[in-house]
């Protein structure tokens, strides 16, 4: 079972097969989402982590950290010269801890603000799909490198690598233990447990880090397919909306945004908006729409920038067919079971542009699908 489709860069589809049939999409359901992201946040912002002081009448010290939504913090020094760890936790304890030496402090007790997606933190279709808990950590307000667990072998490029380790389940947690262990390296004792709390009312930061833009975090996540990013972006959309503070709202607000854009929504059954769920269901031409406002200038550039290089970067980084399309193609890959898919854009050989679309539902051989979608997109660049 399988579309295919091809249109120009004006959106006029040139050649297809089952256009509006849907199909379960896996990954390239993400466009989507980044689409709707892109088109509505701004990309150019950024994501604070920060900390708040309580001075209680006791003459205790309270520290909160809050997190803002960055799940790409480094567990060390601020990082300019990446987008995983752009943000360090290292960073923001010498910060701190200045600034509580500045008030003559140096023992606090730490709690932690994760308050900023309420309590609903998993989609539907997920935990059916990721029992091991490889390609999803439950969208948080912060997180360590995704809440990726390396267990020492961190690879040498924070925003490079193609293995999955196991996930944090409680990924604000974890940064808040790292947290807490940094500050204590720089002089503030940390007294007792660290828990859940929030910041008290009427109160500033005394320490702030910021993440990469909006439009590099985006980056990562296309390039990467992080279901837990992509499920982020649809959480900021959705509280950006008023749409609900849910993985509902966050699926409303994406398909409420295709639908103000004028991209088909005929067949789209969104489960969730990273498209890990063998439920959700689209069809070529959604995809096909998308990627035609990938084509254009304007508000929702950050997808189409974001877009995997074929034979360069991202999970299409070894789909290289034909080494003369080497930096044509920029595409999203899927790949759930007995899925797989591609969907992007192509530079021709004689000027212009194209979209296209492939999803292969239950092939006989998934890797013959895969070799054949390759083989397809190869050619494209010719047309």
């Amino acid at each position: 079972e399988y579309a295919i489709a091809i249109a120009d860069a004006a959106g006029n589809v040139v050649a297809e097969q089952n256009l509006d049939t849907p199909y379960t999409p896996a990954s390239t359901m993400k466009t989507l989402t980044a689409y709707a992201a892109a088109a509505t946040l701004d990309m150019g912002s950024t994501l604070e982590t920060q900390t708040y002081l309580e001075q209680r009448e006791d003459g205790t010290s309270r520290l909160v950290l809050k997190g803002n939504g960055d799940m790409l913090l480094g567990v060390g020094e601020s990082d300019s010269a990446h987008i995983n760890g752009r943000a360090g936790l290292g960073t923001l304890a010498a910060n701190t801890a200045q600034a509580l030496r500045q008030r003559g402090i140096t023992s606090v007790t730490l709690v932690y603000d994760d308050s900023l997606f309420g309590n609903d933190r998993w989609p539907n279709g997920i935990a059916e799909l990721d029992p091991d808990h490889v390609y999803y950590a439950p969208t948080a307000s912060m997180a360590v490198d995704g809440g990726r667990n390396w267990n020492g072998a961190n690879p040498t490029d924070p925003d490079t690598f193609s293995t999955y380790p196991v996930l944090s389940t409680q990924p604000a947690r974890e940064a808040a233990l790292v947290f807490a262990q940094r500050l204590t390296e720089r002089g503030i004792a940390v007294n007792g447990s660290v828990k859940q709390g929030a910041v008290p009312d009427g109160t500033s930061p005394i320490a702030t880090v910021s993440s990469a833009s909006l439009n590099e975090i985006m980056a990562f996540m296309l390039r990467h397919s992080d279901n837990s990013l992509a499920e982020e972006f649809g959480r900021l959309l959705a509280l950006h909306l008023n749409a609900g503070n849910s993985p509902a709202g966050a699926v409303q607000s994406v398909e409420q945004v295709l639908a103000q854009r004028g991209i088909s929504t005929e067949g789209l059954t969104m489960v969730n908006c990273s498209g890990l769920a063998e439920d959700s269901k689209l069809t070529a031409h959604t995809l096909l729409d998308v990627q035609q406002r990938n084509l254009t200038s304007g508000s929702g550039s950050a997808a189409a920038e974001g877009l995997s290089i074929v034979g360069f970067v991202g999970t299409a980084a070894n789909r290289l067919n034909d080494a003369d399309e080497a930096g044509l193609i920029r595409a999203k890959t899927g790949s759930l079971g007995d899925v797989t898919s591609m969907t992007g854009n192509v530079s021709r050989h004689n000027g212009g542009a194209l979209s296209f679309a492939v999803i292969v539902n239950d092939p006989d051989d998934s890797e013959a699908a895969k070799s054949a979608i390759d083989t397809f997109v190869a050619a494209l660049p010719k047309l």
